[in-house]
């Protein structure tokens, strides 16, 4: 009997001998461990989570998970992670709609920790959504400077902003357009991703039903549009700039081959450089396939194989870009409208109790006729292509009264030192649930009525109303309700690279 199929899906996992029988038998030729590779695909993935650091440490996340009873065990070469059993459904759990943790595969999380990246630097993430890795990139910058985030399709972006928006993100721009046609007018980068759409192989145990529906055919057809992509990057990267292009498939015709043609097109201008993962195994990247020679420096590239981390499977490749080259024009920075964005902010200091210099680090700008968007002070978004978010939707003023956000909650509400309700365990469950609920005797007196922040076990959870009436009423999102620890959350986005490009 197979093991039962992984979270999210209804699919069995596969058999070692469907492994042998489907199209991944060609790569029997690249493994000395043939039986262990196709025996992890037959195992399902462990959970893996990411705490948010500028809200918990991942020590403590630990900690609260196992008051929660659920085991997690740390990933050494992933210091901020945690693994948690395998059916842990973390879209489903309070901490996780507070913004404390994300959940992600390993070896997705890697691609990030190889752009070499530090706070300055003017970054873009070419095929961005759901945001996992846009998330990582964010912080690694300290939620400051110039991220956009892109992705071609609309309804992606929706939950790449739902995600940023969840992590407390305000240094991101999303931009909905063709990365392989992204314009010169959006100027040039210290720092590119391209997790470029590929033909999924290496996301079998999370998604059992492709070992059926593999198609030998589609890794030649995505090629082209994986070099378009990477071609792309190469341009818009500044002088001695560093890109990273990875997939989470093993078929060499959307890795090296990929790689080697652009190496082709530009060989004096980009390189590959090693890389190195404390810590991971790895495998170097191939440097012969189907009667192709490649270029012998493909080695420094990473094969990432299922059996070796108990992972999924993922290539990457680091490129730089040789400092000689001719530098790009500066872009033209997007004509933002502060329209009556800061009048709003000292209003919100003084209900909440914030420190009279907040929001020093921030800019409010009116967006849409819904409220304001509040970005980091040095994100400078381009004019081009046009931006469909910029920074975080952080107060609605359309309506009466106005009200922050969830996730501008989020974002201020730990320095709140006033209107501010901490719940208990059956209260923030109701909140959860979007029901009303009655306050406690001392809840009710140490606030006015009004919006209040509410919190548990000292973590932000969102805003509420105390009614006159003596009665809280949730405002948490509908799109998130019932986020109780074993309700259904509807629309958290958890996990990248989950829809194979087939």
């Amino acid at each position: 009997m197979n093991p039962r199929a992984p979270r999210g899906s209804a699919a069995a996992l596969p058999t070692p001998a469907q492994v042998a029988a489907s199209p991944l038998a060609r790569y029997r030729p690249l493994l000395d461990d043939w039986d262990a590779f196709a025996a992890a695909l037959c195992r399902p993935l462990p959970t893996c989570v990411w705490a948010q650091p500028a809200r918990i440490s991942v020590g403590d996340l630990a900690n609260l998970l196992a008051e929660e009873g659920i085991a997690a065990y740390s990933v050494p070469w992933l210091p901020g992670a945690l693994r948690l059993p395998e059916e842990t459904r973390a879209g489903q759990h309070w901490w996780y709609c507070a913004g404390l943790a994300h959940a992600q595969e390993t070896v997705s999380q890697l691609p990030a920790l190889l752009l070499d990246l530090v706070p300055g630097q003017r970054v873009l993430d070419l095929c961005a959504a759901p945001g996992g890795k846009t998330a990582q990139i964010a912080l690694a910058l300290d939620n400051r400077g110039t991220l956009i985030a892109n992705d071609i399709s609309t309804a992606r972006i929706k939950a790449l902003q739902g995600n940023l928006d969840r992590l407390g993100i305000v240094n991101c721009t999303t931009t909905c357009t063709d990365g392989a046609n992204w314009p010169a007018a959006g100027g040039q980068f210290d720092r590119i991703l391209v997790d470029a759409p590929c033909s999924s192989e290496g996301t079998l145990r999370r998604n059992p039903s492709l070992i059926g529906r593999f198609d030998p055919g589609a890794p030649a057809r995505l090629a082209p549009r994986q070099r378009a992509l990477l071609r792309k990057a190469v341009q818009r990267l500044k002088p001695g700039g560093r890109l990273v292009y990875s997939t989470c498939t093993f078929a060499p015709e959307e890795n090296e081959l990929t790689v080697a043609d652009i190496l082709a097109e530009y060989p004096a201008a980009v390189r590959v450089v090693p890389a190195t993962l404390p810590g991971v195994i790895t495998a170097p990247g191939l440097t012969h396939w189907a009667g192709r020679d490649l270029p012998a420096d493909l080695t420094h590239c990473l094969r990432i194989w299922p059996h070796h981390n108990d992972s999924g499977g993922f290539f990457i490749a680091v490129l730089e870009k040789d400092a000689g080259t001719a530098a790009g024009p500066e872009p033209e920075p997007a004509g933002l409208d502060p329209a009556d964005g800061d009048a709003w902010l000292p209003e919100l200091a003084a209900h909440y109790g914030l420190p009279h210099d907040y929001w020093a680090g921030f800019r409010a700008h009116r967006q849409t006729r819904r409220g304001l968007h509040l970005m980091a002070a040095d994100h400078h978004p381009p004019a081009w292509p046009k931006a469909e978010g910029s920074g975080l939707f952080f107060h609605r003023t359309n309506c009466r009264p106005p009200k922050p956000t969830t996730g501008a909650a989020m974002v201020f509400g730990p320095l709140a030192t006033r209107c501010r309700i901490a719940l208990t365990l059956g209260q923030r469950d109701h909140y959860l649930r979007r029901e009303q609920f009655d306050p406690t005797h001392d809840q009710l007196s140490a606030n006015p009525p009004g919006q209040v922040l509410v919190t548990y076990r000292g973590q932000v959870l969102g805003v509420a109303v105390l009614h006159r009436s003596g009665v809280i009423e949730s405002l948490f999102p509908s799109r998130w309700s019932g986020c109780t620890g074993g309700g259904v959350v509807q629309g958290l986005e958890t996990d990248d690279d989950f829809a194979p490009a087939l």
